[in-house]
């Protein structure tokens, strides 16, 4: 009878999990250290002359100059997460722009993945020289999936109709926040099926070869539909809500619909995150 056999990580796996271990180590100091600087007590310790002389510290200048600017950047990012939306004024290059070259701006922050991403803007102009007050867009750096015409038609209409900028922006805005919210489930489903940058495969239901999973990817722009593939060619589509709910999973394989895959997957999961936490466990 055949002994089961053992699998024994190999240096290479070995080196990678210290290296892992190592750069979690150094975040974890990076964290700790800049919450110590910021902190008021700590604040306090370097700007006192009695409490820290100069003459028998000579860091101190260094860490003065660390404390300040950590309290700008903790400042900096208290002041993007509580505004989310902002208003500035810019002037249109185009000499021959409507309006004597006036243009209103929108800026549109966005947390993803606990990482500020680069702001969105939003110009507006007036056009209309029978309603000074009118907006219209005018250009924008926000991506071709979000519905950016449709909202400005309902809520910045030509003259006739009653405009709101505020519906307008915050409506953008959300649209922003969820479009990146799915792209970050999608990754989140990738690194829990260990489909990350070291291609490692991971299985579903029983373990065996046939369940592994080689690659999970948006299927549309507005990643609302994921593609799933598994290693024996059997294919899935997963369509999720706006805001990550499962509307409907289908697997296809060589005999049609494999509904056995899509309850392996799922097990009885409402949301998207649920399948990450069930891949997670493995």
């Amino acid at each position: 009878m055949a002994s089961p056999t053992t699998t024994t990580p190999t240096l290479d796996e070995e080196i990678e999990t210290l290296q892992a271990q190592v750069s979690s180590l150094k975040k974890q100091i990076r964290i700790q250290t800049s919450t110590l600087i910021a902190s008021p007590s700590t604040r306090q310790l370097f700007t006192d002359d009695f409490s820290l002389p100069e003459d028998t510290n000579p860091f101190r200048q260094k860490l003065v100059t660390q404390s300040a600017a950590q309290e700008a950047h903790n400042q900096q990012c208290l002041y993007r997460t509580c505004a989310g939306i902002t208003t500035f004024r810019v002037r249109d290059p185009d000499p021959n722009a409507v309006e004597g070259r006036a243009v209103l701006g929108l800026r549109i922050e966005v947390v993803s993945r606990a990482k500020f991403l680069r702001p969105y803007y939003v110009l507006l102009n007036r056009p209309y020289p029978e309603s000074r007050t009118r907006l219209r867009l005018h250009r924008h750096t926000v991506p071709p999936c979000i519905p950016l015409s449709g909202l400005a038609t309902r809520h910045l209409p030509p003259p006739g109709r009653r405009q709101d900028l505020s519906r307008f922006a915050r409506a953008l805005r959300r649209e922003i926040v969820r479009y990146h919210h799915r792209m970050g489930v999608v990754a989140d489903l990738r690194k829990a099926a260990g489909l990350g940058r070291k291609k490692k495969k991971s299985s579903v239901g029983d373990g065996t070869q046939q369940q592994l999973l080689v690659d999970i990817s948006p299927a549309d722009a507005e990643a609302k539909q994921i593609s799933i593939d598994w290693a024996d060619g059997r294919t899935g589509r997963l369509v999720m809500s706006d805001d990550g709910e499962i509307v409907k999973l289908v697997a296809l394989g060589e005999h049609g619909r494999d509904r056995e895959a899509v309850r392996e997957l799922l097990g009885g999961a409402v949301r998207v995150d649920d399948v990450t936490r069930r891949l997670a466990m493995g």
